[in-house]
C-alpha cells in the first residue's frame, strides 16, 4: 500500500483542463447509470462550526473507488488554519484490499469542486462574457475562478467578502495568478448586477443572493449549500430562472439550495430539474440562448471523488516507477 501526503499530490494534480475532463467524465458516468452512489454520511460538530462528510462511489468496470473523509471546520480561519481537511483512500474492487490512502488535507476535493464547478459553466454560461462574480474569499473562491478561466475567457473579477483584509489580498493574489482586474465589491448584489458569471463559495446559513437581482444571461454555480442548514441563495430564485441544474437531486432535495425550494412549494416538479451528467452524456441540453438565466446547485458528489482519486493515484504511482526504473 502507498500513502502520499499533500506536498506530493501536489506536485502532479492541479486545477486544470485534464481534471476538469475527468471530473465531467463521472458526471457522464453517474447519467449513464454505471455508479453506485450511496447517500452522504455526515458528523456535525456544531460547537466548534464543523463538519465531518464521507462521501465514496462506485463506478462499474474500474479496478478501485475511494471513499473521501472531508472535514469543515469554518472557525479555523481565526485559528490562522484552513477551513478544510481530510483524506481519500483508494480501495481494490475485486479483493477490497487498500491500494493507497491520500492524505491531501482536503486538496483533491478542492481541485474536483473547482472542475465541478468549470464544468457546469462550460455547458451553462454564455460563450462570450466579460465579468465573472465570486462571494467568498476563502480556497474555493480562488480554485473555482481558476477553474472557471480554463473553459471561458473573461476580463474582470468581482469579488464580495465579509472580511475586508481577505478581500484585499483575495484582490492582490488572483491579479497575479490569472492577469484579470480583481474589483472588491461593497456587496453582493454588486457582484451579481456586474457579472455575467457568479459563483458562490460560502458556508452561509443565510441567502446572499437575492431573487430581484437577476439579469438576463446570468449564470449562477452554488457551491457552498451542502448541509440541511446551509443556504447562499434566495429560494425564489429558483421561480423566476430558465433553467435549474444540479449535480444528483437525491443530495441537493436533502442538502442543496433546492431543499429549500422545495420545503417552500416553490420547486413541486422534479421532473423540471436537470442533472448535470444529463447534459455532459448529451442526454439534455445545457444553455440554448444568451437571455435564458441558468442556475446549477452543486453539493459535490462521491463519483467526483472517485475519479480525482484514481487520477491522483495514476499520477503519483507512474512517478514511483519511473523512479524506480
Amino acid at each position: 500500500m502507498n500513502l502520499f501526503k499533500e506536498e506530493e499530490i501536489r506536485k502532479f494534480v492541479a486545477v486544470n483542463e485534464k481534471t476538469i475532463e475527468i471530473v465531467e467524465e463521472g458526471f457522464t458516468a453517474l447519467a449513464n447509470g454505471k455508479v453506485t452512489l450511496p447517500p452522504i454520511m455526515r458528523i456535525d460538530i456544531p460547537e466548534n462550526n464543523g463538519e465531518i462528510d464521507v462521501k465514496t462511489a462506485y463506478i462499474k468496470g474500474l479496478d478501485t473507488f475511494a471513499i473521501k473523509i472531508s472535514s469543515g471546520f469554518f472557525n479555523n480561519s481565526s485559528l490562522g488554519l484552513p477551513s478544510l481537511s481530510g483524506m481519500m483512500i483508494l480501495f481494490n474492487t475485486t479483493t477490497g484490499k487498500t491500494e493507497s490512502i491520500l492524505l491531501d488535507n482536503g486538496y483533491l476535493t478542492d481541485v474536483r469542486t473547482a472542475a465541478g464547478g468549470a464544468v457546469s459553466a462550460k455547458y451553462l454560461a454564455k460563450d462570450n462574457i466579460q465579468h465573472v462574480g465570486v462571494i467568498g474569499t476563502g480556497t474555493q473562491a480562488r480554485y473555482q475562478i481558476e477553474a472557471l478561466s480554463k473553459v471561458r475567457e473573461f476580463d474582470t473579477i468581482h469579488i464580495f467578502g465579509r472580511n475586508e483584509e481577505a478581500a484585499k489580498k483575495y484582490a492582490v493574489e488572483m491579479e497575479a495568478k490569472l492577469g484579470k482586474k480583481v474589483i472588491i465589491a461593497k456587496s453582493p448584489e454588486q457582484v451579481v448586477k456586474e457579472s455575467e458569471i457568479v459563483v458562490t463559495t460560502t458556508p452561509s446559513t443565510a441567502p446572499l443572493i437575492q431573487a430581484e437581482w437577476l439579469h438576463p444571461g446570468l449564470h449562477i454555480t452554488a457551491i457552498g449549500s451542502d448541509a440541511e442548514h446551509k443556504q447562499e441563495l434566495d429560494e425564489k430564485i429558483f421561480s423566476q430562472v430558465d433553467m435549474i441544474v444540479c449535480d444528483v437531486k437525491s443530495q441537493v432535495f436533502r442538502l442543496g439550495e433546492l431543499h429549500h425550494a422545495k420545503k417552500q412549494n416553490i420547486i413541486q416538479d422534479d421532473s423540471t430539474i436537470i442533472e448535470l451528467g444529463e447534459i455532459t452524456a448529451g442526454f439534455k441540453k445545457g444553455r440554448e440562448n444568451d437571455g435564458q438565466i441558468t442556475v446549477c446547485d452543486l453539493t459535490g458528489t462521491g463519483v467526483q471523488d472517485t475519479v480525482i482519486a484514481r487520477f491522483a493515484y495514476e499520477q503519483l504511482h507512474t512517478k514511483i516507477k519511473e523512479f524506480q526504473l
